[in-house]
C-alpha cells in the first residue's frame, strides 16, 4: 500500500494546531511539500517550524476569499502546485439548542464551516486541480451524523459539509477525489470544554474502544485519503469515533 506523497503539494487550512497541524506534519513526513494557514502569523510560523520539512505558512482568515486567493497563489508559487487541499478550519461560537441560536453566530458558523470549504475548493480547482488533478479532504464531524443538545448549530454545518463532499465528488471526478473524515471527540484545544475536568473519561467509557481520539488517529486517515492508497475512493465519509455511534445509549 502506497502511503507516500512524494512530489505532491498540500494546503491545510487551520493548520497551526490540533488536527490540522498533525495532518500537515504527517503529510510532510510522507514527502509532501506543505503550506499551512491560520489567522495569526506568529502561531503559523511557530507551527511550521515545529512541523519541519521546510513547511511553508501564510497567515489568513479562512472565511475571507481574498486571503484564500493569496494563500493558494503562494502555495502554487512556492511549492509548485496545490495537489491536495485539506479543509480543516472550523469554528463553534455558539453552544445551546438550535432553536435558540442567535442569527449572527449561526451565520458565522455557516460562513466558516460551510461557505469557506466551498470557495477554497473552487479556488484550488480553478487555479490548479482542474488541469492537474488532485485530492480534497474535508474534516467534518461525527456530529454531522447525529444530534446534540448543545452543538446543533455546529452539527448542522458539518452535516452540510458531508453532503457537499458527495456533491463535489460527483462533479469533480475523475480529475479530483473528494472525501470527508468525521472525527468523534478528539483531545484538542478546540474541543477542550468537552473533555477537560474528567468529562472525557466519562465519554470514553461509553465508547467500545474506551478512549478518546488523538490527532494522529485523524492524520493517519487523511494520509490514506490523499495518497495513492485511496485512489479508488471518492464521495465517501470515514467515521473515526471510537465506536461512539454504535455504543449502547439505552437500557435493555
Amino acid at each position: 500500500m502506497d502511503l507516500r506523497l512524494d512530489g505532491k503539494t498540500a494546503v491545510v487550512t487551520g493548520g497551526s494546531r490540533g488536527i490540522g497541524k498533525e495532518i500537515a506534519r504527517v503529510y510532510a513526513e510522507a514527502g509532501a511539500r506543505v503550506m499551512i494557514t491560520s489567522r495569526k502569523a506568529d502561531v503559523c510560523e511557530s507551527a511550521a517550524a515545529d512541523i519541519g520539512h521546510d513547511c511553508q505558512w501564510e497567515a489568513g482568515n479562512v472565511g475571507n476569499e481574498d486571503d484564500a486567493d493569496r494563500v493558494i497563489a503562494a502555495a502554487i508559487e512556492r511549492l509548485g502546485g496545490a495537489d491536495i487541499l485539506v479543509n480543516n478550519a472550523a469554528t463553534n461560537p455558539y453552544a445551546g439548542p438550535l432553536i435558540d441560536a442567535d442569527i449572527p453566530r449561526w451565520q458565522k458558523t455557516i460562513d466558516v464551516n460551510m461557505t469557506a470549504p466551498l470557495f477554497w475548493t473552487q479556488k484550488v480547482w480553478n487555479s490548479w486541480q482542474k488541469d492537474n488533478g488532485g485530492v480534497v479532504v474535508n474534516i467534518s464531524s461525527v456530529g454531522g451524523l447525529t444530534t446534540s443538545p448543545i452543538l446543533g448549530v455546529y452539527d448542522v454545518t458539518k452535516s452540510a459539509l458531508i453532503h457537499m463532499t458527495k456533491q463535489l465528488a460527483a462533479e469533480m471526478g475523475p480529475a479530483v477525489r473528494v472525501n470527508a473524515i468525521c472525527p468523534g471527540l478528539i483531545k484538542t484545544d478546540f474541543a477542550k470544554t468537552l473533555w477537560e475536568d474528567g468529562k472525557g473519561d466519562q465519554v470514553a467509557q461509553a465508547y467500545p474502544l474506551k478512549r478518546l481520539g488523538e490527532v494522529d488517529d485523524i492524520a493517519a486517515a487523511a494520509l490514506y485519503l490523499a495518497a495513492d492508497s485511496g485512489s479508488w475512493m471518492t464521495g465517501q465519509v470515514l467515521v473515526l469515533d471510537g465506536g461512539g455511534l454504535v455504543s449502547f445509549k439505552g437500557v435493555g
